[in-house]
């Protein structure tokens, strides 16, 4: 599970594909699969440092973590 602090974003397509219908919205995670893409469309409503991580710890501690600057 991926999630980005503090904003939302909508999900634009899963492997290149279009959503399905229940992913479809906006959104503050979603679940990746091991060798999946998904490309987000992110709204930031402010300036600042926003938080990304996975909520599996084990992912964390291998990078899954991180953080965006919006300027």
């Amino acid at each position: 599970m991926a999630h980005i602090h503090g904003t939302q974003f909508k999900i634009v397509s899963i492997d290149g594909e279009d959503p399905p219908e229940i992913l479809q919205g906006w959104k503050d995670t979603v679940e990746i699969e091991p060798g999946q893409t998904v490309k987000l469309a992110v709204k930031f409503n402010n300036k600042g440092i926003y938080m990304y991580h996975c909520h599996l710890l084990e992912h964390e501690d291998n990078g899954m973590m991180g953080q965006v600057e919006v300027n």
